[in-house]
């Protein structure tokens, strides 16, 4: 055996570590990148480093990617000399390689959630290491949530380790800790060497990342500061990009490079991985995702070269989409990332942003809690016996909306009962390992299409194929059958894996209609059919979707799509990935989304009811036909909607008595307030059930609005209760006798109620009525005796003083038979002109 990690700068923590864990049971780890933290530390708990004593133990270590649980179980094999499949051995989904001597195995944090699912009590673990718990992956947070339960009420001895390339830990202290306290922390300090910066924004402005897509000018510039980088500085290159797509096009770009490009991403071959994580003969460039940052160690890198860009989970509940962005990466995982140059000797890293955009990035990664489709969470939690979660000591909280629409998912799939309880054949949906879309596309899909071409189609959606293959997912199928490549084998070796979890012979129905059933039972909400020939789709969701110009799918009437984004402010998706099917067969799969309706409301373009009946898809219309009779409520739901576009002033019929009602109950509620009631359209159009009925219940047409006695239905409002109404005429009188005996009307539209009088039939009055109980004084509009305005006052009195003087002056010339007597306070008053002479 060769000596285990004697250079590793973590081996000085554990002595700390043993102590905390012989102590409390539980602590936390901070080891930044490359100490060792993720190899040395699991053998040195199983008890396997010569001076490192400890008891021997069973080690169980969860990485969040299978990339990085391959490269932990390899190395730490190598530092015992061993193979990977002896002492230390590793499990992923679909590849198991442990044996009856393993005592350290390394698995993803999903197959670590499948094991506890079936054996909360890890029989035979001794100590679980979660690794890279700094990432905040949903899975991992699980992990961590279940491993304290099973801690509390089942294993009090289990040991737990959560393991941080950060020093950020005082949250997990304290989650780990418990009521007791927060938990240790032990620290490994790594060999820091410095890192020179060196900010190297794009020469021109790029267009920020949308959805998936990312601005080709920036992924030049990354390429044009990797070739900078290797002019300037030595040792190799470590170029992060945020996703597969853009290694691909930078690899492409430095393919004249006197050096070796390798791309690191969980799709690569293993010899690709192998190569970037062993020092080579040649100057490399390695291009990888954000699993380099801290959960692999690639040896020889001096320089790093960071577009500034990461890849997070986004759900559109509303639209049922859910996938990865591109954002702008942390300040956190821009300090990991730069780490990665100073590893072994001084480095540099090169930033592909300008120093003053760091003000706007967040610091931290979002916990993948706080994004991410809730789905298999929420069935994981209910599998658990905690259906809401409530119980479980998460770091974050799920979002209540999120957690809300994962219920209704899973419940439409029958994997929990309207309490929230997993049923059993959601416990079968969980066994899986696969998205609950996915399994119930396996579980039910096989029953249809045979078990191999349901394994077939489903692996397809869990292990995306590269985009190059195309968007049309029945040719991609066919394509993968007959390959060869490194993405072909894992395919096969999935589809291995969920065949053994299904038993149905093949069927009958073709590879294509095969292909639609399968996805649209994944994806139901996403059946979409055609607008026209060659315009856009729209998906039983409600969501419009695209098709990439060129695509082979174009013209097809239906589609299902299985993979699609929305970039920011766009009114449709753009769809990626789907497969053409049939009518029938979007029938079948999208059973649960057909309704055969009646569709009655306002249309706005019309001014008028409308009522059809309407078999649909979800948003899709199949059918439709006028309905004769439909339902009353309905007619009457649609008539309040139509009140409420046009405005009760406009669809009601409102002749002078109703106008003036509703004009004085209109001043009476504004100047004394209840129990006078509120008669604008908004009070009316929530008040219609008691002003409006009967009469809007026998309503089936606009004409049947107009025909409605608003001044008896207003009346249904005076507050009779009280016995308020009868005073209506005393507080808000509908006339006004003045003292030739004329009855006048008072005009209550304006914000002061106003008398229209001739100017002579008040001689004599000295004050008018003063209404709403004294309160409001009336505006005398004083009319010449053509009936034009001739003065405005709100006190007669003082007008007879003051302005009558020159209104007679003026107006006497013009109107001589009428009367214009000198002191108008003390005439006659009259409506007749004087006789000729």
């Amino acid at each position: 055996m060769r000596p285990v990690g004697v250079e590793l700068p973590v081996r000085t923590a554990v002595p700390a570590l043993h102590r905390a864990l012989a102590e409390r049971g539980v602590a936390v780890l901070a080891a930044p990148p490359g100490t060792g933290k993720t190899t040395l530390v699991p053998l040195a708990l199983a008890g396997l480093v010569p001076g490192l004593d400890g008891p021997a133990r069973r080690v169980l270590v969860a990485e969040p990617r299978r990339l990085a649980v391959r490269a932990a179980a390899r190395r730490m094999a190598w530092l015992l000399g061993s193979a990977v499949g002896g002492t230390v051995g590793h499990t992923v989904r679909g590849e198991r390689r442990v044996g009856p001597a393993t005592v350290v195995e390394v698995v993803t944090t999903g197959v670590l959630l499948q094991r506890l699912q079936r054996d909360p009590e890890l029989a035979g673990v001794d100590v679980v290491v979660l690794d890279e718990c700094h990432e905040r992956h949903l899975d991992a947070d699980t992990a961590l949530a279940f491993l304290l339960d099973v801690r509390a009420a089942l294993r009090p001895e289990l040991q737990l380790v959560c393991a941080s390339a950060t020093s950020d830990t005082g949250a997990w202290a304290e989650l780990l800790g418990g009521e007791d306290g927060p938990a240790p922390v032990v620290e490994a300090h790594g060999v820091s060497h410095p890192v020179d910066v060196v900010w190297a924004p794009p020469p021109r402005a790029v267009k920020p990342p949308q959805g998936t897509r990312v601005d080709f000018a920036l992924l030049e510039h990354v390429a044009a500061t990797v070739r900078r980088a290797m002019a300037e500085r030595d040792g190799d290159v470590l170029c992060f990009l945020p996703g597969v797509g853009e290694i691909a096009r930078v690899a492409g770009q430095l393919a004249d490079l006197p050096a070796e490009v390798l791309q690191l991403h969980g799709q690569a071959p293993q010899t690709v991985q192998d190569a970037a994580l062993t020092a080579g003969e040649r100057r490399r460039v390695v291009l990888s995702t954000s699993v380099a940052e801290s959960s692999l160690t690639v040896p020889g890198v001096r320089v790093v070269v960071d577009s500034g860009l990461a890849r997070e989970p986004r759900t559109d509940h509303a639209r049922g989409l859910a996938g990865l962005v591109t954002v702008r990466a942390s300040l956190a995982a821009g300090r990991q990332r730069a780490g990665r140059a100073g590893r072994e000797a001084p480095g540099t890293v090169y930033r592909c942003w300008a120093e003053a955009s760091d003000a706007l990035a967040p610091r931290f990664p979002t916990p993948e809690i706080a994004l991410a489709d809730l789905t298999s969470f929420a069935l994981q939690a209910a599998c658990w016996g905690d259906p809401d979660a409530a119980a479980l000591a998460l770091p974050d909280r799920p979002p209540t909306g999120a957690m809300a629409a994962a219920r209704q998912t899973l419940t439409a799939l029958g994997a929990v009962d309207p309490d929230g309880r997993a049923t059993e054949r959601g416990h079968r949906i969980a066994r899986t390992g696969l998205h609950p879309r996915l399994a119930r596309a396996l579980l039910d899909g096989a029953e249809r299409v045979g078990a191999h071409r349901a394994a077939e189609l489903v692996a397809l959606l869990s292990e995306e194929p590269p985009r190059a293959l195309g968007d049309d997912l029945a040719r991609v199928w066919r394509a993968v059958r007959d390959g060869g490549d490194p993405y072909t084998r894992r395919w096969r070796e999935e589809v291995r894996r969920l065949q053994r979890s299904v038993d149905a012979p093949r069927t009958g129905l073709s590879d294509a209609a095969a292909a639609g059933l399968v996805v649209a039972l994944a994806y139901p909400e996403r059946i979409a059919r055609a607008r026209s020939t060659e315009g856009p789709y729209l998906m039983a969701s409600g969501t419009a979707g695209t098709l990439a110009a060129g695509s082979r799918l174009s013209g097809a009437p239906w589609l299902v799509v299985a993979v699609a984004d929305r970039p920011a402010g766009s009114p449709s998706a753009r769809i990626q990935r789907a497969v053409a099917l049939d009518e029938e067969t979007a029938r079948q799969a999208g059973a649960a989304l057909l309704t055969d309706r009646q569709e009655v409301e306002w249309s706005a373009r019309e001014s008028e009811l409308t009522a059809r009946r309407v078999e649909a898809l979800g948003a899709i219309e199949l059918a439709a036909e006028p309905l004769r009779t439909p339902d009353r409520a309905l007619v009457r739901a649609a008539l309040l909607e139509g009140l409420a576009r046009e405005g009760v002033g406009s669809l009601l019929p409102w002749p002078p008595g109703a106008a003036g009602l509703r004009e004085r109950l209109a001043f009476l509620h504004r100047t004394l307030g209840d129990p006078w009631p509120d008669v604008s359209d908004r009070a009316l159009l929530a008040a219609a059930d008691r002003w409006l009925e009967p009469e809007l219940g026998r309503a089936r047409r606009r004409s049947d609005l107009a025909r409605i006695d608003t001044t008896a239905a207003l009346q249904r409002l005076l507050p009779w209760a009280s016995g308020q109404a009868g005073r209506l005429d005393e507080l808000a009188p509908e006339r006004i006798a003045v003292p030739t005996g004329s009855r006048i009307r008072v005009d209550y539209s304006g914000d002061r109620p106003v008398l229209a009088v001739k100017l002579q039939e008040l001689f004599g009055w000295q004050a008018a009525p003063k209404l709403a109980g004294g309160r409001v004084p009336l505006t005398i509009h004083l009319l010449s005796p053509a009936g034009r305005p001739a003065a405005v006052t709100g006190d007669l009195a003082g007008f007879w003083r003051e302005g009558y003087k020159a209104v007679r002056a003026e107006l006497r010339g013009r109107y001589p038979r009428h009367p214009w007597p000198e002191d108008p306070a003390t005439a006659q008053p009259t409506r007749r002109a004087n006789p000729r002479k």
